[in-house]
C-alpha cells in the first residue's frame, strides 16, 4: 500500500497537466472537495491540490510542444542524474533533464521505451504528498502498457521493482508492483501493470500512468464527475477481492481512476 514514508522507488509526487488552471482547480474541488494554492509569482502557474490543508497532488500547465492534458506519476529517488541514466541505459528516453525546483527537491521527467511517460522526484525539503491513502487522496498507480514485458524489464531495471503475477482469466495477467524497502508482509504492492488489450491497440490506445484516488462511494463521485464535464470510460463496477472501480478523463482529457476499497478486504 502507499504510504508517506518515502522509499526509492515508490510514487512520491503527483500532477496534472492541464490547457486551463483555473478550470481543472474547479472541476477536482467539485470532485474531490480540493482547493488550489498557488506555489507562487515565480511558479509559471503551477500550484497545488490540497485537502484539509494536506498537498494531495499539484497542477501546472502543459509546458511541451504538442502535450495533451494528463497526471503524471513521481517516483522517488536519491539521485535524479543517476536515474536519468539508468533510464537511457535501459531503453527509455528523458523529455526532462533533471532540474532543480527551487529549494523543493529535483526532478526529471522520462518516457519508457512502451511510451508512457513518468517523472522522479528527489527530495530536499518536500518529501512528497503530505496525504495518501485517505479518501479523495491517492491509493495507487497503474500503468495500461502496450508490452508488459518490456515495462517490467525496464522498470525493474531503473527502480528495482518486483513484480507479483496475478491472473485474471483468460491470458489476461495484472502485475502488483513493489519496491525494495517498501515494507515486508502482504501490502507492499504500490501499483500495477496490466497489458493492454487487443481491441485498444488496435483503436490506437497507447501506453499510460493513470492515479486511482480513493473514494468513499464511487457512483456518488463518479456521477459528480460527470456531472461536471468528466467523461465515463469504464462506469462503476465490483472487483471480487478489491473493491469498486471506475475510471474516466476530466474535462480537458487527463484520464483517472476511482476506487472504493473492498471492507472484506480490510
Amino acid at each position: 500500500m502507499l504510504t508517506t514514508h518515502y522509499v526509492p522507488g515508490t510514487p512520491n509526487w503527483l500532477d496534472l497537466g492541464a490547457p486551463d488552471i483555473q478550470a481543472a482547480a474547479a472541476f477536482y474541488g467539485a470532485v474531490f472537495g480540493w482547493t488550489f494554492q498557488s506555489a507562487g509569482p515565480d511558479s509559471g502557474g503551477y500550484g497545488f491540490f490540497q485537502l484539509d490543508g494536506k498537498t494531495v497532488g499539484a497542477a501546472g500547465p502543459l509546458m511541451e510542444e504538442g502535450a495533451s492534458s494528463a497526471w503524471t506519476a513521481y517516483f522517488h529517488v536519491p539521485d535524479a542524474e543517476a536515474a536519468a541514466k539508468a533510464v537511457e541505459q535501459a531503453g527509455g528516453r528523458v523529455r526532462v533533464e533533471p532540474m532543480d525546483v527551487f529549494t523543493a527537491g529535483r526532478l526529471a521527467m522520462f518516457t519508457d521505451p512502451t511510451g508512457a511517460d513518468f517523472a522522479v522526484w528527489q527530495p530536499n525539503e518536500v518529501s512528497g504528498l503530505d496525504a495518501v491513502m485517505e479518501p479523495n487522496t491517492l491509493c495507487w498507480t497503474e500503468l495500461y502498457t502496450t508490452d508488459t514485458a518490456a515495462a517490467k524489464s525496464f522498470y525493474r531495471s531503473v527502480f528495482s521493482w518486483s513484480f507479483q503475477d496475478m491472473p485474471m482469466g483468460g491470458d489476461s495477467v495484472y502485475s502488483i508492483v513493489s519496491s525494495p524497502g517498501g515494507g515486508k508482509g502482504e501490502d507492499t504492492g504500490q501499483g500495477g501493470v496490466m497489458q493492454l488489450a487487443q481491441e485498444h491497440l488496435d483503436a490506437g490506445s497507447t501506453s499510460e500512468w493513470h492515479p486511482y484516488f480513493g473514494v468513499a462511494d464511487c457512483d456518488v463521485t463518479f456521477n459528480t464527475a460527470v456531472e461536471h464535464g468528466a467523461t465515463a470510460l469504464i462506469p462503476p463496477f465490483d472487483a471480487p477481492g478489491v473493491g469498486r472501480m471506475a475510471m474516466l478523463k476530466d474535462p480537458a482529457g487527463a484520464a483517472f481512476a476511482l476506487i472504493k476499497g473492498d471492507p472484506t478486504t480490510t
